[in-house]
């Protein structure tokens, strides 16, 4: 059979295009980075030879189609023996200067203080970049020894102000990470032995040959802006250059990524994501915001950032937080597989595939490196959630799911209707929090919105004062004068607390919000003198989705995107349970594109996944998808 003029538009000359994408991010992410990470096939015990295995097989089947980057995520440095785990104390191999070894049982190349020379030289002779996953601040065990800092620059002691300077002098205890406290804290970046310590960390990984770091606990409710900045200007300073990713990101809002998207090359927007329906549904709100918001390919650090809808848990893969590699195939159904890869491309998220390489089937293959979805990923503009489409269900829902929304929460108590959430204090949405006295009662810290006619604040939690023990006096005094609990009783002894158990795809504000009132920064808040209810832990102010009763509906949604060659791509989404028919306007696409685009409404038209040439349209686009699943047209329209 001849091939059509879409089937040499698609086919011929992609592959180049798909190389283009990897030339480019040897200039600092011009393009989202590809490539491969460990964490999803092997949790954080994979060993050097395992590493190494994955490391060649991605440099024989991906790093033709710009999967670059090979990264050993976290804990290698941990010994993996009785009584591990990923928040244990006192396993981690640390050198004289308190930083990160990697375990040498793991990792036997690194004996002898090579740290990860090696392994970055073998990575490199294959073509590819490697990277390594890295925590805030300093660890736990490094504060505990009390070790001394590395002044970089005279490569000895860190000596100032006539003392020798050690970690305990720079470890905030008290920011502790939220989600791993007996791992890593926190280095006062103010002082010269806390940047000279985070200096000699990123020196280190230069001379050890890392291409990219994935810096945890930093971004989302972890904001340390201070620690983000501090290790920017060091990257910049470095003679090898380093592609700089925050990560984990849950609670992250877009105003909180333009305090630090110059800074960095790409930075997570959710929390973890994992092979379940819930995972991938949970993104299409938070990739919409982050569009609308024009941060995809914003100025970075050196380069671009790019907004990270994390890694494509395909394949075969291992279970969060155990000690075991890849042993079982994702859970998420072809249909579900195919949406998770063209939402992460529509919306140019960074393409990290998670899944165990020696282990990779076709479907998953083609799925991963797919020339149009790739081609989308690298270089399509305008990229936007297109709310202009509508649905008919092909099958009728049963009665037990006919009503597909969900109440917005009450807090709490139930006193009140709405969603408490946590932003940059510069966005517009924070502020309007007051204090409402009450003679002879507690006080309480009110949320009282932005209308100017809401006289009665409707979502109140009670204040009270601090009660440090006197070891904590004099700190106290010192840093936290003017900050309280809130409590959602006055009767109860449970206050409100940013801590998680893991780090979630999308946040449930009902879901681990108090814990018992002790002394600590993530339970910590102060009301400033603008309204705002700033949370000591990571400096984000709280905001309040008020609204009471509302329902919320799930069904379709679709994106928008256009090509470098005049194309214009549109995918249909259906997140129903039922097949669906979707529909769109041509002259919808018209509304939102450049005229540019539309020299008259007659569009030839692909559809990728199945792909078929649905000839020339010129009114309404429609085709049933099935659950879960999706379609993906390109179109020509001049």
């Amino acid at each position: 059979m001849a091939l059509s003029f879409w089937s040499v538009l698609i086919f011929l000359g992609l592959f180049m295009s798909m190389h283009d994408a990897a030339l480019e991010n040897h200039n600092r992410a011009l393009s989202p980075p590809r490539g491969w990470n460990s964490y999803d096939a092997y949790s954080w015990i994979i060993s050097e030879e395992e590493f190494l295995e994955n490391a060649r097989i991605a440099s024989e089947k991906l790093l033709n189609y710009g999967y670059e980057y090979v990264v050993v995520d976290y804990l290698w440095y941990r010994r993996l023996e009785n009584g591990s785990s990923s928040n244990a104390l006192g396993f981690d191999v640390i050198d004289e200067w308190g930083r990160p070894t990697p375990d040498p049982k793991r990792w036997p190349s690194s004996k002898g203080g090579k740290g990860f020379k090696e392994v970055a030289s073998k990575v490199h002779s294959m073509g590819l970049k490697f990277g390594i996953h890295v925590m805030r601040g300093i660890s736990t065990q490094a504060v505990n020894a009390n070790t001394p800092i590395l002044d970089p620059y005279k490569e000895s002691f860190y000596e100032e102000s006539g003392r020798i300077w050690r970690a305990r002098d720079i470890g905030l205890r008290e920011r502790a990470c939220a989600w791993m406290p007996s791992g890593f804290m926190s280095v006062d970046t103010e002082l010269g032995a806390g940047k000279a310590f985070l200096r000699s960390l990123y020196q280190q990984y230069a001379e050890w040959g890392v291409d990219f770091v994935k810096h945890d606990c930093i971004f989302g409710d972890d904001l340390d802006i201070s620690e983000i900045s501090v290790v920017s200007e060091i990257l910049k300073e470095l003679s090898r250059p380093i592609l700089y990713s925050l990560s984990p990101g849950s609670r992250a809002t877009p105003a909180m990524a333009a305090e630090i998207s110059t800074l960095v090359n790409m930075y997570r927007i959710t929390g973890d994501d994992w092979d379940t329906w819930a995972d991938v549904e949970a993104h299409f709100d938070v990739s919409r915001d982050f569009a609308a918001s024009r941060l995809i390919g914003a100025e970075g650090l050196l380069g671009k950032s790019w907004p990270d809808m994390d890694m494509l848990p395909l394949g075969v893969l291992t279970d969060a937080g155990v000690n075991e590699g890849p042993h079982r195939n994702c859970r998420l159904t072809f249909n579900e597989q195919r949406t998770q890869m063209t939402l992460w491309s529509m919306a140019r998220s960074p393409l990290m595939f998670g899944g165990d390489l020696r282990q990779i089937d076709y479907t998953t293959f083609f799925i991963i490196t797919h020339p149009i979805l790739l081609e989308i990923n690298s270089f399509s503009k305008n990229n936007m959630e297109f709310p202009l489409v509508s649905s008919i269900r092909t099958v009728m829902p049963s009665s037990h799911h006919r009503l597909r929304s969900s109440l917005t929460p009450g807090y709490m108590d139930g006193s009140n209707k709405g969603t408490l959430g946590l932003t940059s204090c510069k966005d517009q949405k924070a502020g309007s929090w007051l204090i409402k006295t009450h003679n002879g009662d507690m006080d309480q810290v009110c949320w009282k919105g932005h209308s100017s006619g809401n006289k009665d604040p409707g979502f109140c939690m009670y204040k009270r004062e601090l009660l440090p023990s006197l070891d904590e006096e004099n700190d106290y005094k010192k840093h936290y004068q003017g900050k309280f609990h809130l409590l959602p009783s006055k009767t109860k002894d449970h206050c409100l607390d940013l801590s998680i158990k893991r780090k979630p795809t999308v946040w449930n504000s009902n879901e681990n919000t108090t814990f018992p009132c002790k002394w600590d920064t993530k339970q910590m808040w102060e009301l400033t003198h603008d309204g705002n209810l700033v949370n000591s832990y990571a400096g984000l102010c709280a905001t309040v989705n008020a609204e009471k009763g509302m329902m919320t509906t799930k069904g379709i949604r679709s994106w928008i995107a256009t090509g470098r060659k005049g194309e214009i791509y549109l995918s249909f989404f259906n997140l129903n349970p039922e097949s669906t028919i979707i529909s769109a306007n041509i002259k919808d696409l018209a509304s939102v594109l450049s005229p540019a685009y539309f020299t008259n409404y007659l569009c030839t038209t692909f559809e990728v996944w199945s792909g078929r040439e649905l000839g020339i349209i010129n009114e309404r686009l429609s085709m049933e998808v099935g659950s879960h699943g999706c379609a993906l047209f390109v179109l020509k329209c001049r």
